[in-house]
C-alpha cells in the first residue's frame, strides 16, 4: 500500500508532496482509496461532503467504530502526516481479519477532505461540514489563491457542491471515532516509545495581517519618503517570536503575498499569516494580542494601515476521558504492555479535533525520531508504523470485536 500511495502527488523537484484539495493529485489518492476498499471487499461511499468511506458491516446499523486519517497536504509536505492513518486503518483490518476476530459493531475507515486546508486556506473543511462547523454558505465563498471557488472545484472534479452540509445523520451512527497520526513532535522519541495516545489538542487559529502602503520606484524613491510595508510585516514577524518566548507559547507567519511583487517595486500591500497555538487560551490570547499590539505601534510609526482579520480558530480539545483511558486500557493489557502507554498533547489540529465536539474521539500516535513534519523530511521507522497497526488493530477489537 505505501510503495502504492508514496508516487501520488509527489513533486519531482522539492520531493515533497501537493496533494490539494479537488486536483488530480487528490482524485489520484481517492481512486486509491476507493480500490484499496473494493479490494477488501468493503461497501465504498463518497458522502455529500466529499469525505470518503468504506464500510465492513451494516452503515446504517449504528455504534460503528471508526478510523482514518486524511490523504491530502500542506505544500511540499511529507508522507506521513494523513497518509499514515489511512494505510495504518487498511493494515489494521487486514491483521484482525488475520486474528479472525468476530466484528460486534461495524467498522469503516475514511478518508477525510482537505484536512490541511493548502488550497482554500480553511482546515478540516470536510470534517467541518460534516459537523455543521463550516456551514454550506460559507464554503460556497472559500477560494483559492487563483480565486477558484470550493464549488467550482468541486465540480471540476465530479462533485456536486449542492449537497454540502451538516451530515447529522451519518455522525449519529458513529460510536467511536479512532485516529491515528504521526507525531508531530519529538515527545515519544525522548521518553523511548513507538506509540503515544493523545490527550488533547492545544487551542488554536490563523489570522491574516493586511499591511498597506504607498507603491513606489525602488530605486528613484528615498528612504525618509517610503510608506514600505514590507518593513511593518518584517517587524512584526520578529515580534510575533518574542510574544510567543513570553508567552511560553508557539507564533509562525509562514505565507506572504506581495502586491506588485516586483524586484524593483516598494510593495503596496504585504499579506502575512500567522498560525499561532498555545496549551491554553489565556496563552493563546495573551500572544496574538501582543503581536497584534506590536504590529498597530509598527504600523502607526510607518503610517501604514493595518486590518487584522482571524480567518480560523478551534479552542482547545479535550478527547473524551472515558475513551483515552479505554484505549490505555487496552494497550497496558497486550503482552510485555505492563508499562503505561503514555498520554501527550498536541499543537498539531486533526479532524479527529473538530469530531470530537459530535462523537467519541480519541488518538494515537507514532513516534516521529526527529520530529519534523510538513515537510519532505517528516519520517517515521518501519517498525513503529508496525507497532502502531499492531496498536490500532489491539483498539478495534477491543472496541468493535466480540
Amino acid at each position: 500500500m505505501w510503495r502504492e500511495l508514496a508516487p501520488l502527488g509527489r513533486d519531482s523537484g522539492s520531493g515533497g508532496y501537493r496533494r490539494y484539495a479537488w486536483t488530480a493529485a487528490d482524485a489520484d489518492c481517492r481512486a486509491w482509496f476507493r480500490a484499496q476498499a473494493e479490494a477488501r471487499g468493503l461497501a465504498y461511499e463518497l458522502d455529500r461532503n466529499g469525505n470518503q468511506w468504506a464500510w465492513l458491516g451494516d452503515p446504517l446499523a449504528g455504534d460503528a467504530v471508526v478510523t482514518g486519517s486524511h490523504l491530502d497536504s500542506v505544500p511540499d509536505g511529507g508522507a506521513f502526516d494523513g497518509p499514515l492513518g489511512v494505510v495504518s486503518s487498511f493494515a489494521a483490518l487486514d491483521e484482525l481479519r488475520g486474528r479472525g476476530a468476530r466484528f460486534s459493531r461495524p467498522l469503516a475507515i475514511t478518508n477525510f477532505g482537505d484536512e490541511e486546508g493548502a488550497r482554500f486556506g480553511l482546515a478540516c473543511v470536510g470534517s467541518r461540514l460534516t459537523t455543521g462547523q463550516l456551514t454550506a454558505e460559507q464554503a460556497h465563498e472559500l477560494r483559492d489563491g487563483d480565486g477558484i471557488t470550493l464549488p467550482r472545484a468541486m465540480e471540476t472534479a465530479g462533485h456536486d457542491p449542492s449537497t454540502l452540509g451538516p451530515d447529522p445523520e451519518r455522525l449519529a451512527r458513529i460510536g467511536a471515532f479512532i485516529e491515528l497520526h504521526v507525531e508531530q513532535g519529538r515527545a515519544l522519541d525522548l521518553s523511548g516509545d513507538p506509540v503515544g495516545i493523545a490527550s488533547a489538542i492545544w487551542p488554536h487559529g490563523r489570522w491574516r495581517f493586511d499591511f498597506r502602503g504607498e507603491a513606489n520606484h525602488a530605486g528613484t524613491t528615498r528612504l525618509v519618503d517610503r510608506r514600505d510595508p514590507m518593513l511593518t510585516y518584517a517587524e512584526t514577524v520578529l515580534a510575533a517570536r518574542r510574544e510567543a518566548e513570553l508567552a511560553g507559547a508557539l507564533a509562525t507567519f509562514g505565507k506572504i503575498s506581495v502586491e506588485p511583487n516586483g524586484v524593483n517595486a516598494i510593495p503596496s500591500l504585504v499579506r502575512g499569516w500567522l498560525d499561532s497555538r498555545a496549551a491554553d487560551q489565556s496563552a493563546l490570547d495573551t500572544v496574538v494580542a501582543g503581536i497584534e499590539a506590536a504590529a498597530r505601534a509598527c504600523a502607526d510609526r510607518a503610517g501604514i494601515e493595518l486590518s487584522v482579520v482571524r480567518e480560523s480558530f478551534t479552542p482547545v480539545v479535550e478527547f473524551e476521558h472515558a475513551l483515552r483511558d479505554e484505549l490505555g486500557k487496552i494497550l497496558g493489557q497486550r503482552p510485555g504492555g505492563a508499562a503505561p502507554v503514555p498520554v501527550l498533547g498536541t499543537g498539531a489540529g486533526h479532524d479527529a479535533g473538530i469530531l470530537s465536539g459530535s462523537i467519541p474521539t480519541a488518538m494515537l500516535f507514532v513516534r516521529n525520531p526527529t520530529g519534523v513534519s510538513h515537510s519532505p523530511a517528516e519520517s517515521a521507522a518501519e517498525d513503529d508504523c508496525v507497532a502502531g497497526v499492531l496498536a490500532l488493530a489491539d483498539v478495534l477489537e477491543g472496541l468493535a470485536c466480540a
